[in-house]
């Protein structure tokens, strides 16, 4: 009975492994490459025009509007939340009613259309981030998004690569933060960080183990 295989199919068969897991490798490789390269992060620092003019420095700087007025799912859910035109008019429809500026918001108002607003922090669709979870556990809103009192234009103030995000993951003592300053901007810890930082790790019942696990983000 003659053999189906010859003997150099055993040898064609490990190249075939070899090759395949290299590819993988110079995959898994290049995509590293690029997440902490220069044009992997090309958003970050960059403001994003919006269909409407909308000042974070004006609001939240100038009038000390609280995050949660507008973003208030951030406590309740995954995502942080573009408020409704409603929520615009609740002050637009007695301050600057007439401005050209707020035209998109009043014809919004008028016609049901919501704003197409653009995403200013845009996470890869594999990865998983909930806001309720990070600011019931103390860590702010300034932490991931910057000194947003002072942005004209939001922009993306951090990389928001893999290896930003497991630097808190690994080692959150260093941006935890007291519950009632989670909406603070310019905070300052009233003592030093660490200090508190592992003080507030176990009052707020972070599991620091269990943030290593990758199912926490990629699910």
């Amino acid at each position: 009975m003659s053999q189906m295989f010859t003997p150099g199919t055993n040898t064609l068969a490990r190249l075939s492994l070899f090759i395949g897991l290299l590819f993988v490798v110079i995959i898994v490789g290049a995509i590293l490459i690029w997440d902490n390269s220069p044009l992997g992060n090309a958003r970050a620092g960059i403001a994003v025009a919006q269909p409407v003019r909308f000042s974070h420095e004006l609001h939240s700087g100038a009038l000390n509007i609280d995050c949660q007025y507008c973003h208030w799912t951030a406590e309740e859910s995954d995502y942080g939340g573009i408020p409704d035109t409603h929520v615009c008019m609740s002050c637009h429809s007695q301050i600057a009613i007439y401005s050209e500026l707020l035209e998109p918001v009043r014809t919004s108002y008028a016609t049901g259309e919501r704003i197409p607003w653009q995403k200013v922090h845009d996470l890869a669709e594999h990865v998983y981030y909930n806001h309720s979870v990070h600011i019931s556990k103390g860590f702010a809103c300034e932490t991931c998004h910057g000194p947003v009192t002072d942005m004209p234009l939001v922009w993306q103030a951090e990389t928001m690569t893999m290896n930003w995000c497991l630097d808190c993951h690994q080692a959150p003592e260093k941006y935890v933060r007291p519950l009632d300053e989670v909406y603070t901007f310019g905070y300052e810890p009233p003592i030093d960080q660490a200090e508190l930082g592992p003080i507030l790790v176990e009052a707020n019942n972070i599991d620091v183990d269990g943030l290593s696990n990758c199912s926490v983000c990629h699910r």
